[in-house]
């Protein structure tokens, strides 16, 4: 009997062409299909009311902050600027219907604004909102 001991079976080749080709298909596909693809939009058409201004504002408490970081309440100067003395003259105004609207300066800094709020959470105002005003009415 002869066994060859020498038998040499050809080494498995992977041939990567085929797969890169389908890879790149797959992607152009995908590139093709979100970048076309928009969601469908649902055309509502949203009821109408006749609407009433209010005639009585809901209880706010105004604070100005300027530029030169001092503080006034209702258009009344506060002595000093820091977050305790803006506490103390917060938590007697604080009660569940008030609204504290904060009313910065466009160059009031971020830490004057940040107090503000600071002292407003330590006099348990919750309902806070800030003063703006239209680019219309600005000037610029």
């Amino acid at each position: 009997m002869n066994f060859k001991k020498n038998r040499t079976t050809p080494e498995p080749e992977i041939n990567l062409i085929p797969f890169i080709d389908v890879l790149l298909v797959v992607v152009i596909f995908l590139m093709l299909t979100t970048s076309w693809s928009r969601l469908t939009e649902i055309n509502l058409t949203l009821p109408a009311a006749d609407a009433q201004k209010l005639t009585e504002r809901p209880k706010q408490i105004i604070l100005s902050v300027t530029a030169q970081g001092q503080y006034a309440i209702n258009k009344s100067p506060v002595g000093g600027s820091s977050v305790a003395a803006l506490t103390a003259l917060l938590t007697p105004m604080a009660a569940k219907d008030i609204t504290l609207v904060i009313s910065a300066d466009a160059m009031a800094s971020h830490q004057a604004v940040v107090n503000a709020m600071e002292a407003a959470r330590r006099s348990g105002l919750s309902q806070i909102t800030f003063a703006t005003q239209s680019t219309e009415s600005s000037g610029s």
